[in-house]
């Protein structure tokens, strides 16, 4: 019978893994230089994708129409948040990169691994409250105003620990005049992102949050309902960029090149302003960029 270890040894033990980590952070980061880098292949350009593009179907239909144009087949190397997709583009393992904005995609440009870093895309951020309304914002098109009611009447609100809607709600409370504070401004405090719309809902709180999980069912939104939205300044920006060739000679540039042109040509951009829109209520999943013109404000 194995006998289990006794609670100083694995004291010892955590101890020196954490000395590990803080001697080669790169394994902490998951960046283990050892690891061998996966060849290119003239003919393939894989792929670095954020997990809201493959979760709607959107990546699937710019790989269809990009492959029946172009003599490249994409490969889906990782999906799903920044920080997990950011790593195999980092060892040079992928050769095109798209996800949100943020300090993550300027380092990656800052320390070499990138170029051409240029928006694509943008996503819609709204605000969430309970059926009741005490604030009455339902139907607002100003997520600045709508915070401005919801202080004025002390109506919970639960600030998000999410990097997108925090950075939302920063530029709205800015935009508000407003330092939120007091009982009624509450903190985060569900254990996982998918948790945060049920703690939400069991605290009758107001929150900032994307579109696309509940229109999707990501996540359980409990009675939370979607009460302020099309407020284009509540748009979050996704960008692109191809893996830097001079840092890492074994990508595929001309191929990722490829790709990030075509997902910024006229047909994808106007393909993604309709895009989703049957799950929505009427509203693209992704906003095309400029100079795309209308599609930038469908309905509009």
């Amino acid at each position: 019978m194995i006998r289990p270890l006794k609670f100083g040894t694995r004291l010892l033990l955590a101890a020196l893994a954490c000395i590990l980590l803080v001697q080669n952070p790169a394994w902490a980061r998951g960046e283990n230089k050892s690891a061998a880098p996966v060849e290119a292949n003239p003919k393939i350009v894989r792929a670095s994708v954020i997990g809201g593009m493959t979760m709607t179907g959107l990546w699937d239909e710019i790989v269809k129409r990009f492959e029946a144009k172009y003599p490249y087949q994409v490969k889906l190397i990782s999906t799903g948040p920044r920080p997990k997709i950011s790593v195999p583009f980092r060892r040079g393992e992928a050769d095109f990169l798209v996800m949100h904005a943020g300090d993550i995609t300027t380092d990656l440009i800052a320390d070499g691994h990138g170029i051409n870093m240029r928006p694509c895309a943008r996503n819609d951020i709204v605000i969430y409250g309970p059926a009741s309304d005490p604030a009455g914002i339902r139907g607002l098109k100003d997520g600045a105003e709508a915070l401005k009611r919801i202080a004025a009447t002390q109506s919970t609100f639960l600030d998000v620990n999410s990097n997108g809607p925090r950075e939302v709600g920063h530029t709205l409370w800015k935009r508000a005049g407003i330092r939120p504070r007091g009982d009624w401004f509450i903190q985060d405090e569900a254990l996982h992102a998918e948790d945060i719309p049920m703690f939400a809902d069991g605290t009758n709180s107001y929150f900032i949050f994307g579109r696309m999980p509940s229109a999707y069912q990501k996540h359980p939104f409990g009675k939370s309902q979607i009460l302020v939205d099309e407020d284009p300044t509540m748009r979050r920006p996704y960008i692109l960029m191809e893996a830097n060739p001079t840092r890492h000679p074994q990508v595929n540039h001309t191929g990722a090149k490829a790709l990030a042109d075509f997902i910024l040509s006229a047909e994808i951009q106007n393909f993604m302003a309709e895009f989703g829109k049957e799950k929505t209520g009427g509203f693209p999943c992704f906003y095309p960029v400029w100079p795309v013109g209308q599609a930038m404000h469908p309905g509009k």
